[in-house]
């Protein structure tokens, strides 16, 4: 965890002691989500279920050093040193439609694009506020362009955003420094009535580091050894987010929108579970997501390589199969250019998703239950069985009330089933079987939605 000690502390208070110039790290990443999603409307949340699969985009500064995204905290950076790297963001070459291309190819259905990071700097018009893209050296507003150009793709749009922000003290001193934690609230209010009045419709609205618990970035500020809060404590000093009041605006000016669970006392349409250890259990009562940096941080970094074709599709596999969806980050560099090896990748994830995503677009997980073979989707009649790991000559499944008319080799070659009271077994030919996922289709003569999770 960073921060523990009083001196480093001390230096994050040296580094933010102005009141600002506008009068996922692993480590804090430890954060106390145990809330659940609210009871988003059906209508509002179904073609996110449906969607299964979005493109994240981490891009800002700290693209400029390109060591990721917590590179100014990492570094201790001081706030005015790092502020002047927005003399240096000009990306004049890039434009927004090649992201949104990509996004195409890649078979996403929703891009998320990081308005503003917790360094403060914004991707938006923002008034006076010096610390933009539109106020500084590109004097281009980001967001519009990239909201214009998703929309151009036929996707939907989601925006990151961070209530916290480094530079203001009052996140680390919330008591001791509370007007100026009050300062933040007020961008913080202010920003997100921006974001969702001059961009049209914002079908996802992505926060981080808005939970009261981050605050302090959870350690006991009142405690001069500045302990990590214990498991149950919460943070219950004077500050608030007055998140009901955000909520209440957001209702307001987009009552369809979409947001997770990562802003105090905004109820949840679904769960942000982050990182490659993250994927969890099979869960269809409440919405989540899983979302994870392609290839190391979240921000830019050069020359990093994509994992193997088939770590992206078993994972895109193992979510859809756990009911959730899947959110891939990539961090572009300052001229806003994704690596070709990862948008390589990427396109390569749309090519299989082009062959086979009838068996993970607009399905539910289940029912069989994930185990160590691989897991099961599901829509209208047609199970999909999702073999990833051969468990022998064939595989056998627990039994369902329901009778299977037809399987069908989806990958290749011909599969056969044998079904009785006690369960069914699924047979492929080893030469027909595919290393990354042997997908079969199981037809029956009712529906498999209907059918109750089994193991």
């Amino acid at each position: 965890m960073i921060c523990q000690r009083i001196g480093i502390w001390a230096t994050c208070l040296g580094l933010c002691l102005s009141p600002v110039a506008h009068a996922d790290n692993t480590g804090v990443a430890a954060r106390l989500r145990g809330d659940k999603a609210g009871a988003a409307a059906p209508a509002r949340i179904q073609w996110w279920r449906d969607a299964k699969f979005g493109l994240f985009i981490h891009w800002g500064l700290y693209s400029i050093p390109g060591r990721g995204e917590w590179a100014q905290w990492n570094e201790q950076i001081p706030v005015g040193e790092y502020a002047r790297l927005a003399d240096q963001f000009n990306p004049t070459n890039f434009t927004p439609d090649s992201w949104a291309q990509l996004a195409s190819a890649a078979g996403a259905k929703y891009v998320v694009l990081t308005s503003r990071h917790h360094d403060g700097f914004a991707l938006f018009a923002d008034g006076t506020n010096a610390f933009t893209s539109v106020n500084s050296m590109a004097h281009r507003d980001f967001v519009a362009e990239s909201v214009r150009a998703i929309r151009k793709a036929g996707l939907r749009v989601g925006l990151y955003y961070s209530p916290l922000d480094w530079r203001f003290p009052g996140f680390f001193f919330p008591d001791l420094y509370l007007a100026n934690a009050e300062l933040m609230r007020a961008q913080y209010h202010r920003q997100i009535k921006e974001l969702l009045s001059n961009y049209g419709k914002i079908d996802v609205l992505w926060f981080d580091g808005g939970e009261s618990d981050w605050l302090s970035f959870n350690h006991d500020m009142s405690n001069s050894r500045f302990p990590i809060r214990k498991p149950g404590e919460h943070y219950h000093g004077r500050f608030s987010w007055r998140g009901a009041e955000v909520n209440a605006l957001m209702r307001r000016l987009q009552p369809q929108i979409i947001v997770n669970n990562r802003a105090a006392d905004i109820p949840p349409d679904f769960i942000s579970r982050e990182g490659w250890g993250a994927l969890g259990d099979f869960d269809h009562q409440q919405p989540w997501e899983l979302c994870v940096p392609m290839a190391g941080a979240w921000g830019y970094e050069p020359n990093l390589k994509p994992r193997p074709l088939k770590d992206y599709i078993q994972l895109l596999a193992k979510v859809a199969g756990r009911d959730g969806n899947l959110l891939l980050n990539v961090g572009p560099d300052r001229n806003g250019k994704i690596d070709p090896p990862q948008a390589e990748r990427l396109r390569e994830i749309g090519k299989w998703l082009g062959q086979y995503g009838q068996s993970i677009y607009a399905t539910r997980g289940g029912p069989f239950l994930p185990g160590d073979w691989g897991v099961s989707t599901c829509r209208d009649k047609t199970i999909y069985v999702h073999i990833l790991k051969w468990p022998g000559n064939e595989l056998r499944l627990p039994a369902i009330p329901a009778k299977i008319v037809r399987a069908t080799a989806l990958t290749g070659g011909e599969a056969s089933f044998a079904q009785n009271e006690n369960g069914i077994e699924i047979s492929v030919p080893d030469s027909a079987r595919n290393d990354m996922d042997t997908i079969v289709a199981l037809e029956l003569d009712s529906r498999a939605d209907a059918i109750q999770p089994v193991k």
